[in-house]
C-alpha cells in the first residue's frame, strides 16, 4: 500500500485535506440553487463517500511493498477494530446531516465556524491525550486562537438582518450540536487504525488506513437509512423524489462526496507521521476555506451593516494564525 513517509508530504496532504473539507460544501450550495432538498442531496453524497473509499483502497491501498494490502488487511482483520471504524462513521454521519441543516439555515460563513470549529477543538484535545505527540504549546495555542475566530464569527453573524427564510439562530443550534458530535469521530476512527501502518507487518487484528476508511463508508453510509429517513420525513421528502432528480444533481451530490472522502483520507494518511492530534487540527483549517467561500463568493455577508468587516477580519486572521502555530506543533 502507499504510504507518507515524510513530514514536508504529511503537511501537504493536511493541506489538501484543509482545502477539500472547506469546499465540499459548496456542491451542496450549488445543488440548493437548484431547489434540490438538503435530505436528497445528502443521499448522494453518502454515496458517493463510500464508493470513494472502496476506490481508494483498491488502488493507493493495493499498490506498493509497504504495508499490507487492503484485502490482506480484511481477511486478518479482528471485528474488535473494525467496529470502531464503523461507529467512527455513524458518528460522523449524524453530525453531518446536522451541520447540513445548518449551513442551510445560516450559510457557510457561519456554520462551518460555529461547528467545524467545536469539532477542531473537541477532536484535536482527545487525539491529543490518546497520542500525544507535537508541541503542545504549540499546538493548542493554534486551538485557541481557532476559537476565537469562532467568537468573532458569532459576533459578525448577528449583525446580520432577518432574511427570508433563513433562519440564522436555527442554523447556529445545529452547527453548534454537529460540532459537539464530529469531534469524537476521528479519534474513534483512529482507534481501529495500527500506529504502525507504515510498517510491516501491522499490529494483529487492527486496520491499516485504507480498510478502517471502507469500515467508516459503510457506517456513513448504512446509517444513512436511518438517520437521513428521519430527516426526510419531517422535511416532507420521499424516496420516489429522489429518484426523480436529474442525473446533474446526483452528480453534484456524488461529487461533494468524493471530494470530503478524500479529504479525510489524505488526513489519515498523514497522521502516520505528523500525528493525529496535529493532522486533524491542520485539516480543520477547513473552516478558514469555508469562511473565505461564504464571505468572498457566495457574499453571504453582503447584507451586514458597515462595521462588520472588521469581525469578518479579525475571523480570518485568528483562523489563520492559529493555523501556522499547529504547523510549526509538528516541529
Amino acid at each position: 500500500m502507499f504510504v507518507v513517509v515524510s513530514l514536508p508530504v504529511a503537511i501537504l496532504f493536511c493541506i489538501v485535506t484543509m482545502l477539500g473539507w472547506g469546499s465540499w460544501a459548496n456542491t451542496q450550495k450549488l445543488a440548493g440553487k437548484e431547489k434540490w432538498p438538503f435530505e436528497l442531496f445528502y443521499w448522494d453524497y453518502a454515496i458517493g463517500v463510500f464508493l470513494f473509499s472502496i476506490l481508494f483502497a483498491a488502488t493507493l491501498g493495493s499498490v506498493g511493498l509497504a504495508g499490507t494490502s487492503a484485502v490482506e488487511n480484511l481477511r486478518s482483520a479482528d471485528m474488535t477494530f473494525i467496529w470502531p471504524a464503523i461507529i467512527s462513521g455513524i458518528v460522523f454521519n449524524l453530525s453531518n446531516i446536522l451541520l447540513v441543516v445548518g449551513i442551510d439555515a445560516a450559510g457557510m460563513s457561519v456554520a462551518f465556524p460555529v461547528g467545524v470549529g467545536l469539532a477542531l477543538v473537541i477532536g484535536t484535545v482527545e487525539s491529543y491525550l490518546e497520542t500525544p505527540k507535537g508541541n503542545a504549546g504549540l499546538l493548542f495555542a493554534g486551538v485557541a486562537l481557532i476559537l476565537a475566530a469562532m467568537i468573532f464569527s458569532a459576533l459578525a453573524h448577528r449583525r446580520l438582518p432577518a432574511a427570508g427564510a433563513r433562519r440564522p439562530l436555527r442554523g447556529v443550534i445545529f452547527s453548534a450540536i454537529a460540532g459537539s458530535l464530529m469531534g469524537f469521530f476521528y479519534p474513534q476512527l483512529m482507534r481501529a487504525i495500527s500506529p504502525r501502518f507504515n510498517s510491516q507487518p501491522i499490529q494483529p487484528g487492527m486496520l491499516t488506513p485504507y480498510v478502517a476508511l471502507v469500515c467508516f463508508g459503510a457506517g456513513v453510509l448504512g446509517s444513512n437509512f436511518l438517520w437521513n429517513t428521519v430527516f426526510m420525513r419531517a422535511g416532507k421528502v420521499t424516496y420516489a423524489d429522489y429518484f426523480r432528480g436529474s442525473a446533474r444533481l446526483h452528480a453534484i451530490g456524488l461529487l461533494g462526496g468524493a471530494i470530503w472522502m478524500l479529504a479525510l483520507s489524505f488526513n489519515v494518511l498523514a497522521s502516520g507521521v505528523a500525528g493525529p492530534a496535529i493532522s486533524y487540527a491542520l485539516g480543520q483549517g477547513a473552516t478558514l476555506v469555508a469562511a473565505i467561500w461564504g464571505v468572498f463568493i457566495w457574499k453571504e455577508f453582503a447584507a451586514a451593516p458597515s462595521g462588520t468587516g472588521k469581525l469578518i477580519a479579525a475571523m480570518l486572521a485568528g483562523y489563520a494564525l492559529g493555523l501556522v502555530l499547529i504547523g510549526a506543533a509538528t516541529q
